[in-house]
């Protein structure tokens, strides 16, 4: 794969990104992908492995080596199908993910892996700049009719899978715009919504439609921190009018944090702050806009989450921003020997982190505390420990005697993670839950992605929580088959 030689002749090529100082002071993307010669000559450093671990690294399974060696060899178009093979929106995951695959890559066990994100993002790219991208209409109608609950990535891609094996599908979303967390939870500046725009449009002469600001569920029910919808449908009348229904909406109820002084003005969620930003951006009026603007920020949350919410402040012109993790601090390299080639804990620096922030570690909060008129304006943090408790064998939390602080907080945003999708839309379809709130479903075997309730699927976050767009896109698409299986008696469509 590749050429013989190229790892050894060819260092990893970083991609090109805006100087920090510029990018800050707007919203879009400021990564560049490759030119075809640097790309080219990445690709060459895929070595003939034996065994590619990439592949099995990555949730969809891209066969990585075939589309590294196409782009080495200059078949750009083989490429881009090779690609799409296993991949609904690679301009997505192009984007935004962490690249597993690069972690399981065998040259990473030197450090220095093939660089498959940024020959993945030149290769989307190049197929939309070359108009090689184009609806594929199923040959054939086959009368069956499939509602899909939540047009994020999970739902994106089943839905696009169903409508290719000739399904008549409706994609349902509470938002007013489609995408889900990839348009609200996700900022501009790491991934332009202009991507999910013109993949509808695809999808949309693929035979696909879509309903906005329709929230599946019961009347007067809630539909997460922020809720847009304008129109309510019952869970029973869909039923009635689809031959399935799969539900595959995000991870939307966020982890929250009880301490004293929650309740002041200046405390809030992330998933309060972030999409109104992106709203903003869109062009919308947003009255009464949470801003960083002037204000001590501190971000309570180590995640992909809580480094949007590092990037978005800056831009917003805040004073300065802190960011805590209640966890250690990982190292700064794996132990290969131990780890490869799985997912390593590490420390990860994201581009928003280089753009100005104040990192800490092993730090609990304690409390809010207000101005007196009910905003906040310090927050009290401790240091912690973890040591292992001698009855259970768990790591336990332990407060350091006399490390206790107190900070200037105006603003103070919960990036915790996710509990659990929203659970109005599943106790409205009466689906059974698993221990964590999601819903109860398997992903092998007969019935896979099937829930309790005769006809409903899940897929994504709504099935397995709070994860990666790369994993909600293979869950889209395996869910995709189980419903194709389950309609007609067998499918075509790949798993």
């Amino acid at each position: 794969m590749g050429k013989v030689t190229g790892f050894l002749e060819f260092q990893r090529l970083q991609e090109a990104s805006e100087a920090v100082e510029k990018r800050v002071k707007h919203y879009q993307e400021f990564v560049l992908h490759l030119s075809d010669q640097e790309a080219a000559q990445q690709g060459a450093r895929c070595m003939d492995c034996g065994i590619p671990f990439c592949q099995n690294g990555c949730p969809v399974n891209n066969i990585i080596p075939d589309w590294n060696d196409l782009v080495y060899r200059g078949e750009w178009k083989a490429a881009l199908e090779t690609l799409h093979s296993t991949n609904n929106f690679p301009e997505f995951t192009g984007r935004v993910c962490p690249a597993p695959c690069e972690a399981s890559c065998t040259l990473n066990i030197g450090n220095d892996p093939v660089g498959i994100k940024s020959i993945e993002h030149a290769i989307i790219d190049k197929g939309w700049e070359m108009g090689w991208v184009v609806p594929e209409p199923p040959k054939h109608k086959t009368g069956r009719k499939v509602a899909v609950v939540g047009s994020g990535p999970a739902g994106l891609a089943c839905a696009q899978q169903l409508a290719r094996a000739g399904h008549e599908v409706t994609v349902f979303e509470k938002s007013d715009r489609l995408g889900g967390l990839l348009r609200y939870g996700i900022p501009d500046f790491k991934m332009e919504k202009s991507h999910i725009d013109r993949r509808v449009e695809q999808m949309q002469a693929e035979g696909v439609s879509f309903r906005t600001g329709v929230f599946v569920a019961k009347d007067g029910e809630a539909a997460g921190v922020n809720n847009w919808a304008t129109e309510t449908v019952a869970p029973a009348k869909l039923l009635e009018q689809f031959d399935a229904v799969v539900l595959s909406g995000g991870a939307e109820q966020p982890r929250d944090l009880p301490v004293p002084g929650r309740e002041l003005k200046g405390v809030h969620f992330a998933m309060e702050f972030l999409p109104i930003q992106n709203k903003v951006v869109a062009g919308d009026k947003v009255k009464g806009q949470i801003l960083a603007g002037g204000k001590h920020v501190v971000v309570i949350g180590g995640g992909d989450t809580g480094s949007d919410c590092v990037g978005t402040s800056n831009r917003q012109g805040a004073k300065s921003v802190t960011q805590f993790e209640l966890l250690a601090q990982p190292p700064e390299h794996e132990n290969k020997k131990l780890v490869w080639p799985y997912w390593p804990v590490k420390l990860r620096t994201s581009s928003s982190h280089e753009e100005g922030c104040e990192r800490d570690w092993s730090v609990t909060t304690k409390a809010f505390k207000g101005d007196g008129k009910g905003n906040v304006k310090a927050l009290v943090a401790a240091r912690v420990e973890w040591k292992k408790d001698e009855a259970t064998g768990q790591m336990k939390m332990v407060e350091v005697p006399g490390s206790e602080w107190e900070m200037p907080a105006n603003l103070v945003l919960l990036a915790m993670g996710f509990v659990s999708p929203v659970g109005a839309v599943l106790d409205a379809f009466g689906v059974e839950k698993d221990p964590r709130g999601n819903a109860s479903a398997t992903t092998d075997g007969d019935g896979c992605y099937a829930t309790s309730v005769p006809k409903v699927f899940a897929a994504g976050d709504m099935r397995r929580g709070q994860s990666l767009v790369v994993w909600a896109i293979r869950e889209g698409r395996q869910c995709a088959r189980a419903v194709d299986e389950f309609l007609m008696g067998a499918s075509d469509l790949p798993r």
